[in-house]
């Protein structure tokens, strides 16, 4: 038995050891170790409802979205990556791959060609398929837009008619014409006003379906573009410029009795350094307009137009010879005529169109293109001896060159046929060649157009009226006896654009020469109204007799040559096409057999790739 108690072994007992402070508990408070498991449970149901919330929120704003925006749908750039993973994928992870191979056309030659394999497809050129279908395409790309080809069957136009055809109003769609801008346009002749042709002779010629075609392009002009801004800039009364005038020159404003009105008279010493002249800054503003009158032949109207990219001069020299256009160094030189001496005239010329048609003439290879907004108004200056008076510089003056034509066409109309001869050789492939002096009934219709319009426009100059009413005469006689008048099947009468031998039908001619017979039955007195509606009332019977006849299934034929020559059909362009078309649907205005309005709408469809059905 020890002899120590329990308690004096507990005080003499080893000490234990220290327990480390890091490796023990703290002590916590019991109510806190109730409280755990609520709270995290309390934060484990909100977590997920808030979850729930924003899932229900989401949905909810996506349908609202998609069922207010029915045509909703991706963005190309975002599933052509996605279009293309998914074609990897079908093709084993890779995109299928273009392989060439050779298109054996007709079995006649070959096109080289692409080939997709797994989609099975052939890829052939947009080059050749132009030519092969006589279509048309682009690439185009606008802005940030995707890139699209755009396939058209035909890039003609088709002109809706805006109301029923008015022989007083808009010629056709003629609004849309600039005759003088054309290639084939040498110049604007500055004795007559009026165009100078070179499309069957480059030395230039007057040609009367063009100069008609530009009268009437202005006269529609006129009515629908906005008035033209004026600025006279002398009129020897209240408006009058302040021009420079050499010590040995001299200018004077003086009455002139007849006009009741002053003028300006001029006269200068010899040599450029002697005219009078006044300094201008005009821009657009460039149609000038003078009423003048030149006494010795070294007289001269003189402009000068600079371009104002380029700081290039040009001086346009107006001078009293039988010149039509000349050019020398940075001169364009216009003659006004031979005869123009001591005789008082109105020149209306548009300077932009004289200094493009100069530098064309100087420079044939690259002629350089002006913008009429290019050129501005440097100077006008007189040379010589002579008078002016009332000049202006606008922005159009389209009746004074609509009423150029009306007057050529009264001056140079033939006596004894009526008719405006073409002074030019013209070939058609297949008939006899047609010598100078050959009568168009295009031309006729046109020239009637011009007259039947000045007549009403002037308010009745008989001098119109009696060239429009003598106009008809062709149309009555045979084009083998030098008339315009063809017969097919010995039963149909029709105007021929060219009065060849055998003939050869043109559709387009034939219907503006009855658009002239319209003009005038609509314009002129009864009588001759009377006479021009009988031979427009000849014609469109045979129309409606051979119409279809010009119908190919796909388009339409130029002529009937395939008829009177045993040929292949002469196809129409699709600008000709087109003009068929805008013919048609003219007609339909003022004749109502639903013959022409629906042969007009099943020609319109040819032009967007529809054809005749098969058997």
């Amino acid at each position: 038995m020890s002899k120590y108690s329990s308690s004096q072994r507990d005080a003499f007992a080893a000490p234990e050891p220290p327990v480390s402070r890091k490796n023990q508990e703290p002590r916590k408070p019991q109510g806190i170790k109730q409280r755990e498991p609520l709270v995290f449970f309390i934060m484990r149901l909100n977590l997920k409802a808030v979850l729930l919330i924003l899932t229900v929120a989401v949905v909810v704003i996506t349908l609202g979205v998609y069922m207010r925006c029915a045509a909703f749908s991706f963005s190309p750039d975002l599933m052509r990556p996605l279009d293309r993973t998914a074609r990897q994928s079908s093709n084993g992870g890779e995109a299928s791959a273009l392989q060439d191979i050779e298109c054996s056309i007709n079995q006649e030659y070959s096109v080289h060609c692409k080939r997709d394999e797994n989609a099975n497809e052939v890829y052939v050129p947009f080059s050749f398929l132009r030519n092969y279908f006589d279509v048309s395409g682009a690439v185009s790309t606008g802005g940030s837009e995707v890139a699209r080809f755009n396939w058209m069957h035909s890039t003609a136009k088709v002109n809706l008619p805006k109301g029923k055809y008015d022989a007083r109003g808009v010629f056709m769609y003629f609004e849309n014409y600039n005759v003088e801008v054309r290639d084939r346009v040498k110049c604007i002749s500055a004795a007559e006003g009026v165009p100078v042709s070179t499309q069957w002779e480059k030395r230039g010629y007057f040609y009367p379906t063009q100069i008609a075609q530009f009268a009437l392009s202005h006269y529609s002009k006129n009515l629908t573009e906005p008035a033209p801004r004026v600025r006279v800039l002398e009129d020897g009364d209240g408006n009058q410029m302040d021009w420079s005038t050499p010590r040995t020159s001299n200018m004077t404003r003086i009455w002139h009795h007849k006009f009741n009105t002053s003028v300006v008279q001029f006269e200068t010493a010899p040599g450029y350094e002697g005219a009078i002249s006044i300094a201008l800054n005009q821009t657009l503003d460039l149609l000038l307009s003078v009423d003048l009158l030149l006494v010795t032949n070294s007289s001269s109207l003189m402009v000068t137009v600079q371009n104002r990219d380029t700081r290039h001069s040009y001086t346009l020299h107006y001078i009293p010879a039988d010149l039509l256009l000349s050019v020398q160094d940075s001169n364009i030189y216009y003659g006004l005529g031979g005869s123009a001496l001591n005789k008082w005239r109105h020149i209306t010329r548009d300077l932009h169109i004289d200094v493009q048609k100069g530098i064309v003439l100087g420079d044939k290879r690259s002629p350089l293109k002006i913008r009429r907004s290019d050129l501005e108004v440097l100077a006008i200056g007189f040379l010589g001896l002579g008078f002016y008076d009332n000049i202006t510089l606008s922005t159009s003056d389209h009746m004074a060159h609509f009423y150029d034509a009306a007057e050529w066409f009264v001056h140079n109309q033939d006596p004894k046929t009526g008719g405006w001869a073409n002074p030019v050789r013209r070939s058609l492939n297949g008939f006899a060649e047609l010598r100078p002096g050959w009568i168009s009934a295009m031309g006729q219709g046109h020239s009637i157009s011009v007259l039947a319009r000045a007549y009403w426009h002037s308010g009745g100059d008989e001098r119109y009226l009696r060239a429009a009413a003598a106009g008809l005469q062709p149309y009555r006689v045979y084009s083998r006896d030098g008339g315009v008048l063809a017969q097919f099947m010995d039963k149909f009468y029709w105007y021929e654009e060219y009065p060849t031998t055998p003939p050869s039908y043109v559709l387009n001619g034939f219907i503006y020469s009855l658009l002239g017979l319209y003009d005038l039955n609509s314009t002129a007195p009864v009588k001759i109204a009377r006479e021009a509606g009988k031979l427009f009332a000849q014609g469109m019977y045979s129309l409606k007799k051979m119409l279809l006849l010009y119908d190919t299934g796909s388009g339409t034929s130029y002529d009937l040559r395939h008829l009177s020559l045993g040929v292949a059909p002469n196809l129409a362009r699709w600008d000709y096409h087109a003009t068929h078309v805008n013919q048609l649907l003219l007609l339909a205005t003022i004749d109502s057999d639903p013959l022409i309005a629906q042969t007009a709408e099943r020609w319109k469809g040819y032009m967007f790739g529809r054809r005749a059905k098969h058997n």
